[in-house]
């Protein structure tokens, strides 16, 4: 059941809708969008303007993580009671960090890791993570599979009518041959990605005047590189408003040969934000936002359920997200404004 909220604190109804809208289609533009939720544009680009003001809501545009394509990994951390914050701080600003989170639990820290290849990830990061004074110990499993990510997490809150509006506007998909496509995107394309690592709803426009290129080779650059597959884009919402501030991962066990059956079920259940296989001590992982810690107990039976034989090896709580893909987040998870991505597929940038 949905908790009460706080108008004074919280985001209006009005606000949540917009940003459910932006998370189905992360550059819809407010045309577009004013059809769905029956507000003029110009009202919704104000209301737009304010969230990202205040940090509660943004849009950004990530390294995808598909396994076919690059490198995605989890990395438990431990470190030194008294060597954290260093440690937290200077993990966060790896680029190809792109997640960052303290977890209640015998891990200190947990990652996401992006990379173009093992190779990659053994020279910038587990040589990294070796040379960070004060961290103890790290185990790292590989992403096989990836089911589900934030960018399929919503809100719930728009009208039948407003969704099924919503899915004649909606994006299309994007064709498997072009995706393969991704490794060939020279470097002036790639160029693009830290632009909209910081907005994701730039415009070519926008772009060529930071990068000094004309709009329409910008343009056709934007173009292919949306078409390419290599990001995913996603709405962001501060957890904090999201009526969903409970963050819980769990690591388990399905039978072999079970897990596209297994992710299935799995996404059935609203308040997940991540399913993925896995190498490692156990091959499987799900990340949920839940009311509060008492959902818990009850998530774990509706795991039980979707998934037959699934084995509950451990589950941690986050007390806080640090960095969320390439966003660094205040102590009330609102957005800093700060973003450390992986700019060129790897390459730093501010």
């Amino acid at each position: 059941m949905q908790q009460e909220r706080n108008t004074a604190t919280e985001l209006s109804e009005d606000d949540l809708a917009l940003i459910q809208v932006l998370q189905a289609s992360p550059r819809m533009g407010w045309a577009d969008a004013a059809k769905v939720l029956d507000v003029h544009a110009t009202t919704l680009a104000a209301r737009w303007e304010r969230l990202t003001a205040s940090g509660a809501a943004w849009v950004t545009a990530h390294l995808a993580g598909d396994p076919k394509q690059m490198l995605l990994a989890y990395v438990a951390v431990d470190c030194e009671m008294n060597r954290r914050e260093s440690v937290t701080a200077q993990l966060a600003a790896v680029p190809e960090i792109v997640t960052v989170e303290e977890a209640a639990s015998n891990r200190d820290l947990m990652l996401t890791v992006i990379t173009r290849s093992l190779e990659e990830f053994s020279e910038k990061i587990i040589s990294r993570l070796k040379a960070i004074e004060g961290l103890t110990k790290y185990q790292v499993a590989l992403c096989t599979r990836l089911h589900s990510s934030g960018d399929d997490w919503r809100l719930n809150v728009l009208s039948r009518a407003q969704l099924a509006t919503l899915r004649t506007l909606g994006p299309q998909a994007v064709a498997e041959e072009a995706k393969a496509a991704a490794g060939q995107l020279p470097e002036s394309h790639l160029d693009l990605l830290p632009f909209l690592a910081r907005d994701g709803r730039a415009t070519a426009a926008e772009i060529a005047r930071g990068l000094g290129r004309h709009p329409a080779t910008v343009q056709r650059q934007l173009n292919r590189v949306l078409a390419s597959g290599i990001l995913s884009f996603r709405c962001e919402i501060a957890q904090r408003y999201s009526s969903f501030p409970v963050t819980c991962q769990w690591f388990v066990n399905v039978p072999a040969g079970q897990h596209e059956a297994a992710a299935a079920g799995i996404r059935t259940i609203s308040n997940v934000r991540l399913s993925a296989s896995t190498t490692g001590p156990t091959n499987f992982v799900i990340i949920m936002w839940l009311h509060t810690l008492a959902d818990v107990m009850s998530a774990e039976l509706a795991l039980q359920q979707k998934v037959p034989g699934i084995d509950i090896v451990e589950s941690a709580v986050m007390l806080r997200t640090v960095k969320r893909v390439g966003w660094m987040l205040k102590e009330d998870t609102t957005a800093s404004g700060a973003v450390v991505h992986a700019g060129s597929l790897g390459a730093a940038a501010d």
